[in-house]
């Protein structure tokens, strides 16, 4: 059969190939006093909260499961926008808010309105690599470009500068970002803009772990520095709605009939129970439970880190937000004799029974010194992981 080569052209998602190996470990050893923990998936530990669960009951009970308007429920764009107001001080009126299967739907969207074939998207080098596979998908190329720790590990506007070219449409970023769980500094990512802006091209924030920011100065969003940022969001992370499969994203007015049509050729709507639940994220009582677990999301990273680092696990630039830490295992491989942070996430997994992701999915730039561990799971699993760690070091 032959394969159509936008389809060759998507790497595999080696994250997953981790985690198969780790699941099927998990079950040989589910019965030893050393359980599999499981430090390697950017899922959150909690589930939608009460009001959450009732109210997608409730949709269930009545019958409203039938097929939403493609942009999404009106009182759910309402609701989103409310949301913008009360957080963040923007106005975002619901009229540019499109509900989308998760945010994976919406940058799919985003790159299907917006990327021609050959066109080049900048993006940092690490990054998440669904992002590029997204740019991919559309038939453009992302180009990776290296940062640096003293960069965050996130592009700056010289190096958007340095690195826009004749075929270059834009640049696709993440504040927070996966894997490294930092954010652009506020006054680089209005540097950033208005080079783009200056070039006519498009800015693509995903700010799907923005409501995870624990720094006041990194918790606004882009959609500040003008209505013509395309921002990315989701009910995945802060909200812990990660299999109810929905987001959003903001756009400029006259892009929304686009994205509706393509949404409502590629997807019809998004699932209209998780609609329906999502009204009720927004309810004051929900709001304090997310807070309340945004505070255990800080200290868990408050712990993780510093422990990480006293086994020279060194994580060279502190999250701000998110759920991740992006430890150099460089020291680790050398003592122990193997390559890389490949053989290392295996070797771990093998002696400690601690899975972990190596950061070969997340670029080039030398990523195969680092491991991406996730603090999503509870604090008891994260000091079992570090005395284990501890227990391994060489």
């Amino acid at each position: 059969m032959r394969i159509a080569r936008r389809a060759e052209r998507i790497e595999p998602f080696y994250v997953m190939e981790v985690a198969k190996a780790a699941s099927q470990l998990a079950r040989e050893v589910a019965a030893t006093d050393r359980p599999m923990l499981f430090l390697n998936i950017g899922e959150p530990d909690f589930t939608a909260p009460p009001l959450v669960q009732e109210a997608a009951e409730r949709a269930m009970r009545a019958g409203r499961t039938q097929y939403t308007d493609a942009t999404g429920l009106h009182a759910l764009r309402e609701r989103i926008s409310g949301w913008y107001r009360q957080r963040f001080g923007l106005d975002v009126p619901a009229r540019r808010i499109v509900v989308t299967a998760g945010a994976s739907a919406a940058l799919q969207l985003a790159c299907l309105a917006l990327v021609e074939a050959g066109d080049e998207i900048l993006m940092p080098d690490p990054s998440y690599p669904c992002n590029r596979h997204f740019v991919s998908a559309a038939e453009g190329n992302a180009v990776l470009v290296p940062t640096t720790a003293a960069e965050r590990f996130q592009l700056s506007a010289d190096k958007v500068q340095a690195n826009w070219g004749p075929k270059t449409r834009g640049v696709l970023l993440a504040s927070p970002s996966n894997p490294t769980g930092t954010s652009i500094e506020p006054d680089e990512l209005r540097r950033i803009v208005d080079v783009v802006r200056s070039r006519g091209g498009l800015a693509i924030v995903d700010e799907i772990y923005l409501g995870l920011s624990y720094e006041e100065r990194f918790g606004h969003s882009a959609l500040a520095l003008g209505d013509d940022v395309i921002s990315i969001n989701s009910f995945s992370k802060y909200f812990n709605m990660t299999g109810w499969r929905l987001g959003w994203m903001v756009v400029p007015e006259v892009l929304v009939p686009v994205v509706e049509r393509l949404a409502q050729n590629l997807f019809i709507c998004a699932s209209t129970v998780s609609q329906h639940a999502a009204l009720a994220c927004f309810e004051p009582d929900s709001i304090a439970e997310y807070e309340r677990r945004r505070a255990e999301f800080k200290a868990r990273r408050d712990f993780f880190i510093p422990a990480l680092d006293a086994i020279d696990l060194t994580v060279p630039v502190r999250p701000d937000g998110a759920f991740y830490a992006w430890a150099d295992c460089s020291a680790w491989c050398d003592k122990l004799g193997i390559a890389g942070s490949w053989d290392f996430a295996f070797e771990v997994m093998k002696r400690a029974h601690v899975a972990v992701t190596p950061g070969r999915d997340f670029g080039h730039a030398g990523t195969s010194r680092f491991i991406r561990f996730s603090t999503a799971s509870s604090m008891d699993h994260l000091r079992e992981a570090v005395d284990r760690l501890r227990e391994m070091a060489p």
